[in-house]
């Protein structure tokens, strides 16, 4: 039997996303639940997602998605819930200029809570 040919790769490139000192500009929208902790950033438009994490794929726990700790590894990973500071001062750390905060958290508008507990009216 001949021997196996092995298959040479090469060495991965770092992706560049604009030309060489010029800014690039993009939109980090951080969603934090209390269950996990959404990371999207993407161009000016909102349409090419450049990279799209979340919590509960860093950690294996279900308890620990919307954690501090997971938001601030899926912060690092693409260079008012628990997790939105921690991804916030990740993101900064690692380098993306801040120019403005708006805090897009979904808020109830209707009034007090429906009867019917949380799985609904069972008949």
């Amino acid at each position: 039997m001949p021997p196996k040919k092995k298959v040479e790769r090469g060495a991965q490139e770092n992706i560049q996303l604009g030309p060489q000192g010029e800014l690039v500009f993009g939109v980090a929208r951080i969603f934090a639940s209390f269950n996990d902790t959404f990371v999207h950033i993407t161009d000016l438009s909102g349409r090419e997602t450049i990279s799209r994490v979340t919590g509960g794929m860093k950690v294996k726990a279900d308890r620990d998605e919307s954690s501090p700790y997971a938001a601030m590894l899926a912060a690092q990973d693409v260079d008012p819930g628990p997790g939105a500071q921690s991804a916030l001062r990740a993101l900064a750390r690692a380098g993306m200029r801040i120019g403005r905060i708006e805090d897009v958290t979904p808020t109830p508008s209707d009034s007090t809570r429906r009867k019917g507990g949380r799985r609904g009216r069972r008949l």
